[in-house]
């Protein structure tokens, strides 16, 4: 190295340590620019099933007013709402066994409640498998929808079934669901 300079490293250290931080600075990162087109729409594979056609549903009970036909048609539609507080069933049995890719269950409530649910799956031999048990708090000045998309792989499902504890230890709680979307 034919720099002087004062640095109380071994001179041949030095050389090496210069070497590598100037090899470092003057080699250019690699980068592209991403092209801010809109995304490639989902593919076939997670199209929403048309649930009223190849299904029937079973329901501990149901708000008139409110039916689960509500749910199945999306969120801008109201929802399905029990008609009995406490503890409630959704089962959606379908026609045919399918399988499924994706499961979305979306809950609001502007209230203060905590809330536990439990996502199964029954296939055509009667076998159960959990796919989600879980609990959410909904609060006024924070969380008042819960989102909830499971990516799942399942084959030959002949039925879901949703249990819905809307309150918990609050036996008055009415169960709610806003939408739920099955691909």
């Amino acid at each position: 190295c034919k720099v002087r300079c004062s640095h109380t490293l071994a001179p041949r250290a030095h050389c090496l340590f210069r070497l590598l931080r100037i090899s470092h600075l003057e080699v250019p990162m690699r980068k592209a620019v991403l092209n801010h087109a809109t995304p490639d729409p989902r593919p076939a594979l997670d199209t929403w099933l048309d649930l009223e056609r190849i299904a029937s549903a079973e329901l501990s009970s149901e708000d008139s007013t409110h039916p689960f036909e509500n749910a199945v048609r999306g969120r801008d539609k109201g929802g399905w709402r029990a008609a009995s507080p406490g503890p409630q069933v959704i089962r959606l049995r379908f026609d045919e066994p399918r399988p499924l890719r994706r499961i979305r269950l979306e809950i609001s409530e502007p209230g203060e409640r905590s809330q536990a649910f439990c996502l199964s799956a029954i296939d055509a031999a009667s076998q159960r498998r959990l796919i989600a048990r879980q609990q959410w708090n909904f609060s006024p000045g924070g969380s008042t929808l819960e989102v909830e998309d499971f990516s799942v792989n399942l084959l030959e499902i002949a039925a879901l079934e949703l249990e819905i504890d809307p309150g918990r230890h609050d036996r008055q709680a009415i169960a709610t669901l806003q939408s739920f979307a099955v691909a």
